[in-house]
């Protein structure tokens, strides 16, 4: 998930990363012997001989051969370039300046619909990670290191997987286009690629539905983010929550995944995700460490929303411009606090995951569960507020920080540093 985490919390230079080492495509049986599908899917992809899966590297290459073999025994047909599963596109970029045109692959299938019509619906999960680092990294001392992606993002291809098979047994009304989507840790761009040059016309396209690091459900919430985007989704949400699921809704369409680049098209879309944790973009975030049954519920509930949409008779009424389009406040700044955001919706404020090792939020006090509602005399209301706030601050300002700590204000100075 290349989030507003990368542009608040890294406080890492962009680095440009030189090729990684090529990498040799294990056999799925080698790796993942004995296991069944979600859990045989991560941990194929967060294995080490991939290395991360930097769009463009050799281990992206093996990822996306894997997931066209897995979209094949499905039965998804090709979608991509040619008659292939495979959309080529560049991933060019400042993490990776001297990738090679064309060395970046969407893997793209589709369910056919029992129906005539051209329409779809688009199903989605990015399949890259972030290599070895350093660019995203939030363990510079394990620069180097395989980062190897279990949740960010190979939680999601494993449940697109699952949605697939899931849907392939009744197959709805309306065909459903699956993409694993490259190079979102770099800016969005297998998505970004694909909605400029969509396998079926965007005008045909009803909805976008993305899973990004859906691995850590347990006990906690699942987050839906986009249900401010049609008229219809808090409806079809509730008729597809039989399973009980904790709900927490967010109506912005703008955000730090691919959902984004379709709901810049004026696509209706949703986004699941089930939060930020300790191992978010390190080493540490391995297949070991997911709630597999958590990826099964979250799949199931994800299969009957994309089933609810792909029979209705009638596409879904567009609501445009909830939240706000990337670079209106989200770029890069100087002021570096280190605090890593919990998605969660709060009443006002932001409640914070964890901070990083030595940075000014641990040096202040803050700690992981604090609601920050405030920075020197100014309310801050939500993450735009925390992000606008820091903005207007440079490295070396101190700033008052008050938190809501089990319920109680507590504030604290931290002397920002530089990103």
């Amino acid at each position: 998930m290349r989030a507003f985490v990368l542009v608040m919390c890294a406080g890492l230079a962009a680095v440009p990363v030189g090729a990684q080492t090529p990498a040799t495509c294990p056999a799925p049986s080698q790796v993942a012997h004995g296991l069944q599908q979600p859990r045989a899917a991560v941990r194929y992809l967060a294995d080490d001989a991939l290395e991360g899966r930097l769009a463009g590297s050799a281990g992206e290459r093996c990822a996306g051969d894997y997931l066209a073999r897995e979209f094949r025994r499905i039965g998804l047909a090709p979608a991509g370039d040619s008659g292939t599963y495979y959309q080529s596109l560049s991933v060019a970029s400042i993490v990776n300046p001297h990738a090679a045109p064309g060395t970046g692959r969407n893997v793209v299938g589709i369910l056919r619909g029992k129906g005539s019509g051209s329409t779809v619906v688009v199903v989605g999960a990015h399949y890259d990670h972030l290599g070895r680092g350093p660019f995203g990294s939030l363990a510079p001392d394990d620069v180097g290191a395989v980062h190897h992606g279990a949740d960010d993002n190979a939680s999601g291809v494993a449940a697109l997987l699952e949605v697939a098979q899931r849907l392939k047994k009744h197959r709805p009304a309306v065909s459903v286009v699956f993409v694993a989507f490259t190079g979102e840790e770099e800016g969005l761009l297998g998505s970004r690629y694909y909605a400029a040059h969509p396998a079926v016309p965007l005008g045909d396209t009803r909805a976008m539905v993305n899973m990004d690091m859906v691995g850590r459900l347990g006990s906690q919430p699942l987050l839906v983010f986009g249900t401010g985007t049609a008229d219809e989704w808090d409806g079809i949400l509730r008729g597809a929550d039989t399973d009980s699921l904790q709900l927490k809704e967010t109506p912005d369409g703008y955000g730090a995944s691919d959902h984004t680049s379709f709901y810049e098209k004026d696509i209706p879309v949703l986004h699941f995700f089930t939060n930020v944790h300790g191992d978010y973009h390190k080493p540490s975030d391995t297949w070991d460490k997911l709630d597999y049954s958590g990826i099964e519920r979250v799949s199931a509930m994800v299969a009957r929303v994309v089933d609810s949409v792909a029979n209705r008779r009638m596409g879904l009424t567009l609501r445009r411009g909830v939240g706000k389009p990337p670079g209106q406040g989200a770029g890069g700044y100087g002021a570096y606090l280190g605090t890593v955001p919990d998605f969660t919706p709060v009443e006002k404020g932001v409640r914070i995951s964890s901070v990083r090792a030595g940075s000014p939020a641990e040096k202040a006090g803050l700690r992981g569960g604090d609601v920050i509602v405030a920075f020197d005399d100014t309310e801050i209301k939500d993450l735009q507020g925390m992000t606008d706030g820091l903005r207007a601050r440079k490295p070396g300002d101190g700033v008052r920080i008050t938190v809501l700590r089990d319920g109680q204000a507590v504030t604290m100075t931290a002397v920002l540093g530089k990103r």
